[in-house]
């Protein structure tokens, strides 16, 4: 896999957000022109999109922010975790609650729970900006 892309309204917030869980922003610019329309099936694109890599560098998320055409907004805005579709992005962090204390402070909020998973993990899911979730996962021992 080389990226999953996340289409947003706020790309600074977005991209604040995942920089503090500990992704390095390799670069931010424009995107626009009959090539990306082709490739994306979109006439008229102009979009800024936002490169962020994961700290071991084997991953990457992509960010794009719609000038045109105008984004589309999902139904229902916060969808529950059964809905068809990416859910949510999973992380592993060396603390989370750290983590969590960390992403609060960029308007994140806990879906369900912290919960420990036998004694192999510690898991949840957060919703930050826009209403995106990832999964955090400690592992234990």
């Amino acid at each position: 896999m080389d990226n999953v892309l996340i289409v947003v309204d706020d790309l600074e917030a977005v991209v604040a957000f995942f920089v503090e869980l500990g992704m390095e922003l390799e670069g931010k610019g424009p995107l626009e022109g009959r090539w990306a329309e082709r490739v994306i099936g979109l006439d008229g694109v102009r979009q800024d999109i936002a490169m962020l890599r994961t700290p071991d560098g084997h991953g990457r998320v992509e960010l794009a922010k719609f000038h045109r055409p105008k984004a589309v907004e999902p139904e229902p805005k916060n969808a529950p975790a059964n809905t068809l579709g990416i859910r949510r992005i999973m992380f592993a962090v060396d603390d989370i609650e750290d983590a969590i204390a960390r992403l609060r402070t960029h308007g994140a909020e806990l879906v369900g729970e912290l919960e420990r998973y036998e004694d192999s993990f510690l898991l949840c899911y957060v919703r930050g900006p826009e209403g995106i979730v990832v999964g955090l996962a400690e592992q234990l021992g």
